[in-house]
């Protein structure tokens, strides 16, 4: 299994396998070099095929369904956005070498921006405003449902479940009275109308690609679909700086009630996450650290 996968209800996998499955089923790749890449993603298992290309197994049913998502609308999406998507070079079938459908993909280039790290924080805040934007302007009908994309309150069971694990961790330090206080603002935010916006629905640091300080590349569709377009706000607590973090809110023109409900999915999403993976997947737990340390601070905490 790829380094982070840690659902006990994962498929397990190696290189001799997956050459077995481009063998059978694109022979004309059959010859060429097949390479674990390391990921910190527990849903699918990542490898390079050659030089140019990207093979992407799901290790959860749930994950083959992200797939199948992905290669209804991707195709239909490029032309609409700023920024390189993944393109399907072809679709495996389920077969006795593996359960599920699997994906090629053409290997787009660029490294994952990391917090603290950014060397154009601004610049990489308008091109991600520009991208979210763009979603928002896709004129294609029939979307799906997006993956995250619902009312705040279908999260809130488990919001609160994880607030209670964290105060029986101290030392995370998480302030719970304040991240139950911003989740709770997040509540009461007004609702957007249905049926919402386009949304990539999953725009955490490891499902974007910068080169040169820039956005180069957005990855990991599977998420996507109409919804709240508070859900593509994740990366001001994920990625910016707070300066870099009001130029994409300004650029997006972000009401209050938005940036509250889009902090509060943010947050909800690395408060579960964190007693989840805190001793299992450093990646996913450092990321939800981040998350919940940037919101105490903005809030002066």
């Amino acid at each position: 299994m790829v380094a982070g996968e840690t659902h006990s209800s994962a498929r397990l996998l190696d290189d001799g396998s997956v050459r077995e499955l481009i063998a059978a089923q694109f022979p004309q790749w059959a010859e060429l070099p097949v390479q674990r890449f390391a990921s910190a993603g527990t849903v699918n298992a990542i490898y390079r095929l050659g030089d140019d290309m990207v093979v992407r197994l799901p290790l959860l049913e749930s994950g083959a369904q992200d797939l199948e998502r992905e290669r209804e609308w991707l195709p239909r999406l490029a032309s609409w956005l700023p920024a390189r998507i993944p393109e399907v070079l072809g679709a495996g079938a389920p077969s006795a070498g593996w359960p599920w459908p699997w994906v090629v993909y053409r290997w787009l280039p660029g490294d994952h921006p990391r917090p603290g790290a950014l060397s154009a924080p601004v610049l990489l805040a308008e091109d991600l405003a520009g991208f979210v934007a763009a979603m928002r302007r896709i004129p294609l009908p029939n979307a799906p449902r997006a993956y995250r994309g619902g009312p705040l309150t279908l999260l809130d069971s488990a919001t609160r479940a994880a607030i209670g694990r964290l105060r029986e961790i101290p030392e995370e330090r998480v302030d719970c009275d304040l991240v139950t206080a911003v989740w709770e603002e997040a509540l009461r935010a007004p609702a957007p109308a249905e049926p919402g916006v386009w949304l990539h629905a999953d725009l955490m640091p490891g499902n974007l690609l910068v080169e040169g300080g820039r956005l180069s590349a957005v990855i990991d569709f599977g998420c996507l679909g109409r919804g709240d377009p508070a859900c593509d706000l994740y990366p001001a607590w994920h990625l910016l700086p707070a300066g870099a973090r009001r130029v994409f809110r300004e650029a997006l023109e972000v009401d209050d009630a938005t940036w509250a409900r889009g902090r509060g999915r943010a947050l909800s999403q690395a408060l579960i996450a964190l007693p989840y993976y805190r001793t299992t997947n450093q990646v996913m737990a450092d990321s939800a650290r981040h998350v919940i340390r940037t919101v105490q601070e903005e809030l002066g905490r």
